[in-house]
């Protein structure tokens, strides 16, 4: 009967069905037009649903953003090899907080590019009170700025190849006495006559380089091969924070990957609260109609460098672009009280706007403002780094790793997972913008914009 049904009077209906079939899928709105009828690349174009990224949901701009771990699952996946007994130290650190965050995942990616198997426990160098420039003073826990519980549940998550020991001695069969070796890990590739600053150029072959280094020493110093029994301990030389070119790895890695040093909690807490206050404080003022802020970071203190923009180029480009936004109420983040006032005078003056740093913001809340004091000079910092995030638009300057720090941070409102490098030296992306020198890569520091991790 199916032979009779087709050869006889079932082709027709079958041939109608088929046609029936086919006119169903090519106007049906589940599936895009062009893929069916057009065969030519170019075509696809036309298809909607790839002419932008999928909708990203969360804002990884935020300071307490969720740490998404499958684009550090895919680098770690993607590891040549791992080497037991070959552990990282990333503790040779120092400065604010964007030189020490930039410096510890800088090491932590150096360590999964060389197969290290165990990492330990970042520790911060802190700074000097009185003299803002000593900033090789002892070191503090991890907890001094960040969340080890989030730390060691997200990186687990993410790159179970690598352990995570509490301190140095805890690292199984250490030599007594403790002695690292140090490595500059962009001297293992030949760099030519470049500046001693330039970002490595041989990150995709790290891996085989320090395998050959590890090799070559063990048979030049008659070493044992590494292993749980016999570790190579590893600490890099200070200054490489600003060292491996971050979008090697992808934007998905890039905007993730910070997420792995998060705030600790109460430093959260505080700085939300602030943020929250500051609200109310710009709805107060005289004709607001909005609880809109401008975030300022004023970066003239007593360790500010020389050929920085001095506090007459920033506090005019400051005040201009703020006048033109129509703001009327900015938050200054700034350690200078004296130039702090003098920006806030100058703001009321030319533009009515009203200026206000934490610790002013902060006189109405006492027991908030007992917290800020009690912490340090840079933890303070973190508070101004989640307001200025929370912040309607920012100014900073470059190039100061604080101000790129957080405009980076902000900059993953554009586009979430899928964000593009920032713009050097233009005019923002329509949620900051950095006064500052851009002519010379070197000199006028452009070089951080490469290898900073938001």
């Amino acid at each position: 009967m199916v032979l009779v049904g087709v050869s006889g009077f079932g082709r027709p209906r079958i041939l109608i069905l088929v046609l029936l079939a086919l006119l169903i899928l090519i106007w049906s709105p589940r599936l895009s037009k062009p893929r069916l009828l057009c065969f030519h690349p170019g075509c696809y174009y036309n298809d909607p649903h790839l002419l932008s990224p999928p909708k990203q949901t969360v804002d990884l701009s935020k300071a307490d953003a969720p740490f998404i771990p499958w684009p550090l699952a895919r680098v770690c996946a993607e590891a040549n090899h791992w080497t037991p007994g070959v552990v990282f130290i990333c503790d040779n650190n120092s400065g604010g907080i964007g030189n020490i965050r930039n410096y510890i995942l800088t090491c932590i990616r150096y360590a999964i590019e060389a197969g290290a198997t165990a990492i330990v426990l970042p520790q911060i160098r802190t700074r000097s009170a009185e003299d803002l420039s000593n900033i090789m003073l002892p070191h503090e826990p991890f907890t001094y700025f960040f969340d080890e519980a989030h730390f060691r549940r997200s990186f687990a998550i993410a790159c179970p190849q690598i352990t995570i020991y509490n301190s140095t001695s805890d690292i199984p069969h250490a030599p007594v006495p403790f002695k690292p070796e140090q490595i500059t890990p962009h001297n293992f590739g030949k760099r030519g006559g470049c500046d001693k600053r330039e970002l490595n150029k041989h990150t995709d072959r790290f891996g085989v380089q320090f395998a050959a280094h590890i090799e070559n020493t063990t048979q030049e110093f008659h070493l044992p091969p590494p292993s749980p029994e016999h570790p190579r301990i590893i600490r890099f030389t200070w200054g490489v924070q600003f060292d491996w070119p971050v979008f090697r790895d992808g934007p998905e890695f890039v905007a993730t990957f910070g997420g792995l040093l998060r705030f600790r909690q109460d430093i959260l807490d505080l700085g939300y609260r602030t943020a929250s206050y500051m609200r109310q404080f710009a709805s107060s003022q005289d004709g607001a109609s909005t609880s809109k802020y401008i975030g300022i970071h004023l970066r003239t203190e007593s360790d500010a460098l020389p050929r920085w923009p001095k506090y007459d180029d920033q506090a005019t480009a400051y005040l201009e672009r703020a006048g033109a936004m129509s703001f009327k109420a900015a938050y200054l983040a700034t350690g200078n009280r004296t130039e702090a006032k003098r920006l806030a005078d100058a703001a009321e003056k030319e533009h009515g706007m009203a200026v206000i740093t934490k610790h002013e913001l902060l006189q109405h809340h006492p027991e908030d403002l007992t917290k800020l004091e009690a912490l340090t000079w840079d933890q303070q910092a973190l508070i101004d780094f989640i307001v200025l995030l929370e912040s309607d638009y920012f100014l900073g300057v470059s190039p100061s790793s604080f101000s790129m720090n957080v405009a980076l941070k902000r900059h993953l409102k554009t586009e979430g997972l899928y964000t593009r490098p920032w713009k050097i030296g233009g005019d923002g992306d329509g949620h900051s913008w950095l006064v500052g020198k851009y002519e010379h890569y070197w000199d006028d520091w452009l070089f951080m914009f490469d290898s900073m991790w938001p």
